[in-house]
């Protein structure tokens, strides 16, 4: 762990009191980002995840993720459980930070995703689109929009055997094109080293993905566009720029017709 807060007696006492928690068992810490310290607390009311974040957080950014997470926990969407505090806020500060908690969310992030996950994921990832959907007028040849998790990487989604059991970390949630973000999660969980999509993978996650959210005609033509993109994007990222333009155009060659249908 990068950054480690500790947290004193007082200090535990404080977040205890503060989201009216009672008989706690224990607190430990967990090895979890650069820029947060995360605690497992263990009380008579269950267990719980207490984020101190250590820079650039804010009230009001934690209290939209938390309003996304609760619309999303009451339609059963696998996430955790935002828990406020007994005067109702998403924060409190503890140790001078501001301090999160959340139910535990059981699972493990894989490090490579087979085909079954891919498809629990791709399921998962269009519930999300769906369950955060609103009314919005538009033309068959608009690309959908909506609001996106933002961060779908493997450090942000726990599965339980091949099922997501949870997907984690919601601030970076905004509205944005609904095809993008499928791009940057078939890049991300299906793309070789070669910039191609792995078509077993990548087909498994759009199928779990069209079992909630058929894809529009406009999204269709648009998906192997954004595949380019977001490949670029993502080994621009990693520093890795030698052949960038042969690893984007492989990426987007590699999105056949009936791949995406």
């Amino acid at each position: 762990m990068a950054v480690f807060t500790e947290l004193s007696d007082e200090d535990r006492q404080s977040i205890t009191a503060a989201y009216g928690l009672t008989s706690l068992f224990s607190v430990i810490g967990i090895a979890d980002g650069d820029t947060e310290t995360t605690y497992l607390f263990r009380a008579k009311e269950g267990e719980f995840i207490v984020t101190l974040f250590e820079n650039g957080a804010q009230p009001l950014d934690l209290e939209r993720a938390f309003e996304t997470m609760e619309e999303l926990y009451r339609k059963g969407i696998p996430c955790p459980k935002p828990l406020r505090t007994v005067e109702g806020h998403a924060t409190c500060r503890a140790a001078g930070r501001l301090v999160a908690v959340v139910s535990f969310v059981p699972g493990s992030s894989p490090t490579i995703a087979g085909p079954a996950k891919c498809q629990s994921l791709g399921h998962v990832m269009a519930r999300i689109h769906t369950g955060l959907e609103r009314n919005v007028k538009r033309t068959s040849a608009d690309l959908p929009t909506g609001a996106v998790h933002g961060a779908l990487a493997q450090q942000n989604v726990f599965f339980i055997g091949d099922q997501v059991s949870g997907v984690i970390n919601f601030r970076l949630r905004h509205d944005g094109v609904l095809v993008s973000e499928i791009a940057d999660v078939l890049v991300g969980w299906t793309g070789e080293p070669n910039g191609e999509l792995n078509k077993e993978r990548a087909y498994a996650l759009l199928r779990g993905y069209k079992e909630v959210r058929p894809l529009t005609d406009a999204e269709q033509e648009a998906l192997p566009g954004f595949i380019m993109a977001s490949t670029a994007k993502h080994f621009a990222s990693r520093k890795k720029t030698a052949f960038l333009p042969e690893i984007a155009v492989l990426a987007y060659l590699s999105v056949t017709p009936d791949f995406i249908r």
